[in-house]
């Protein structure tokens, strides 16, 4: 049995029975969907990691903080990381995602990070994933307040059906931190190796930048949890 210390980019295509008691996770390197990835560990017996690429500048960053969370949480429910790509280039040419440059600061608005279309993606990819293989269930680390459209109880009730419908499925997406708020999540965590999870848009040096919008969210989080931030800032 392979675990998370190990990773494919290999489809597993062909593999059509489903493994009992198996999903999968919609993983980046964020807090949010690595406490998540855990959690599920207590309800199946067999958790996919899914990790997209897509080419955004700080995916490497990212995705080495997600190694080596998976390494330090050490659970051997928790299995290889998958690896897809969804590269959006030639959708968003110039976008500060993918240039680097006018990164939303720590006072821009939450609506300043939104990338058009970034959950109907990355959930397609995912889904047929888990169609190929078998594994009947996705989740997702949506937390309550999320403001953007591809994150609603609408969206997910509608784009699971038309996708269950184009692929002759019957996978569920399911979002069980809709109802938490990122304070509630690092609170739940807060014994996880969270200094190994990552939230930032610009990374200086394989670190937090420490002043763009997502380490501020970040850092405003964990003050209100009560929790000491353990993560290094550039």
């Amino acid at each position: 049995m392979k675990h998370a210390s190990t990773e494919t980019d290999t489809p597993f295509f062909g593999n059509q029975q489903a493994e009992r008691d198996s999903c999968a996770v919609l993983v980046s390197g964020g807090l949010d969907s690595a406490v998540l990835a855990v959690e599920m560990t207590t309800r199946f017996a067999s958790v996919y990691p899914i990790y997209i690429r897509s080419g955004l500048t700080w995916e490497e960053t990212e995705l080495a903080h997600l190694r080596q969370f998976l390494h330090l949480t050490n659970l051997p429910m928790l299995r290889q990381l998958v690896l897809l790509h969804m590269p959006v280039a030639d959708l968003y040419g110039n976008h500060w995602s993918l240039t680097g440059r006018d990164v939303p600061d720590a006072d821009s608005e939450d609506s300043a990070v939104f990338l058009p279309g970034r959950n109907l993606l990355l959930l397609l990819k995912a889904m047929l994933w888990c169609r190929i293989n078998g594994v009947s269930t996705l989740a997702l680390g949506i937390l309550r307040g999320n403001p953007f459209p591809d994150a609603t109880p609408a969206f997910f009730g509608s784009f699971q059906g038309a996708v269950n419908r184009g692929i002759d499925g019957n996978l569920s997406i399911v979002t069980p931190f809709s109802t938490l708020d990122k304070v509630s999540v690092i609170q739940r965590g807060a014994t996880l190796p969270l200094q190994s999870t990552f939230s930032c848009i610009q990374p200086r040096g394989g670190l937090h930048c420490g002043r763009c919008n997502k380490c501020a969210e970040r850092q405003r989080a964990f003050r209100a949890a009560g929790v000491p931030d353990p993560t290094r800032y550039a």
